[in-house]
Formats: C-alpha cells, structure tokens, sequence
C-alpha cells in the first residue's frame, strides 16, 4: 500500500536508535524526506551517513540538539522548513530518564523525569502546530508507552508522564481537528532493540525470568521490534489515516487488552 508519504517532510525526535529510527527508515521507505535530532552527535552522524547513502543525501536531515528547551525545538524546525521542505508531520519520541522505584523521588530527579518525557513533547507539539495549523493540514505522532495506559510498576516519573502524553494528545486533537491536523500516540510495550532497557535485561543475571514473563504476559510471546513500531507510526503520520486523531495505539504484543 503507497501512504502517501512520498516528497513529504517529517521530523523524527530521539532518531539515533530504538524506536525513533525504526520510525525513521519506515517514513523513508515510504518516500518521505526525515530530519532526525537527538542528543548524541556522533551516533546521529553515523546514522544519517548510513541512512543517505541509501535513500539519498537530499531526503536525510540530522542535527544533535537538547529537545527538552523549548528554543532549541523551535530553531530546529525553522531550521527543518529552510532546508527541507514545509513540515508534514512530527514525531515526540524524547523520554525515559533513571528514577528510583516507590515514591522517595527527590525534586530534581522529578522535575528531569517529566521535562524529558512531557515537556519535549509539547514543546514539539506546539512548535509543529504553529506552522501546520495556519496551512491546514500535518500530523503529530507522540510515542507514549503502555505505562501511560495502567499502573505497571513502572517508575513514577515514568509512568505518570506518558499518562498525560496521552492526555496531551487527545486535548491538541480537539484543539486541531478543525484546521485539519492530527494528533495521535502510539503506546509500546515491550520493544528489543541493541543498547536498550530490555535487551540489557535479556543478558543480565534474571535475563531467563524475564523470557518466560514475557511468555506468560505477553499474548504474541514475544518482544516487538523498532521496525514494528516504525509501521504503526508510518500508517498514522499518512494521509491514509486521515480520519484517525486523538487515538492512543497500543503496539504491546497484546498485553494490554
């Protein structure tokens, strides 16, 4: 199926690993021209390197920037507009942040937590909407988490930002419906990728225990994969969704249910 993506500009945070460049390749796939931003310069380089030497140099953009201050966004997508084109769509993939468990959380560590996962998405959110709104027309994806969905055990910070990540997301929906810009949120649960949470459990000391809670909890009885949430997130940004918005997608395997 052709989304519709092809020649369209989409601006993907937290684009170096993980589900952020599962995204990446999959909008690329589809055509579109992706600027990728995250914090670590040499990691990003090499990915973009990577990435236009296959879809080529002139549908590949990449700057290292702190999506957590609200100007650094802001420049980057003026910046994004210069060189690559009116932006289509916009994809919020900042978060985790280390926390403790239980509610001994000190003010400085909740304060990181929530500016790492909800600020940076709002401040994407507006950011994108102060150029798609007057043009009627783009779409916003946040990458949520299925901590938002429930109580999981998950740290606080964690959990209770992604909860209102997807409260954000159905309040801008409504906010932009009517100037024809979307808004939704994929949930994950569960995702394996090189460098991440879980594949660092998988070989740690219990990396036998979490296999089989995985096997029980999990439906599929499996990890998914960036690539799979990289779909989901292709399917949303594209014209193709155009009737979906303030929809939070689970993309768990079936945990959630």
């Amino acid at each position: 199926m052709d989304l519709g993506l092809k020649g369209k500009t989409i601006f993907v945070a937290g684009a170096s690993r993980g589900i952020g460049l599962g995204i990446v390749e999959a909008c690329l796939a589809e055509g579109a021209k992706v600027a990728l931003a995250a914090r670590g310069e040499e990691k990003l380089e090499q990915e973009r390197a990577r990435l236009a030497a296959e879809y080529g140099e002139e549908n590949v953009w990449a700057r290292a920037g702190d999506l957590r201050d609200s100007r650094t966004v802001e420049t980057m997508i003026d910046t994004i507009e210069n060189e690559l084109g009116e932006l289509w769509g916009a994809v919020a993939n900042v978060g985790l942040h280390p926390c403790p468990p239980g509610f001994e959380v000190d003010d400085a560590t909740w304060d990181a937590g929530i500016s790492q996962n909800l600020d940076s998405a709002f401040f994407l959110a507006r950011s994108a909407l102060r150029r798609m709104d007057p043009r009627g027309e783009g779409a916003i994806l946040m990458i949520s988490s299925i901590a938002g969905l429930t109580g999981l055990g998950t740290p606080l910070t964690y959990g209770t930002s992604k909860a209102a990540m997807n409260h954000l997301t159905k309040e801008l929906a409504r906010v932009s419906g009517r100037n024809n810009v979307r808004i939704n949120a994929i949930a994950p649960g569960n995702i394996i990728f090189p460098d991440g949470e879980w594949e660092e459990r998988i070989n740690g000391e219990r990396g036998d225990a979490w296999t089989r809670w995985i096997k029980r909890e999990v439906p599929l009885q499996r990890f998914g994969k960036p690539e799979e949430i990289g779909s989901a997130a292709a399917f949303l940004l594209s014209p193709v969704a155009s009737f979906i918005t303030g929809a939070i997608v689970p993309v768990d395997g079936g945990q959630t249910r």
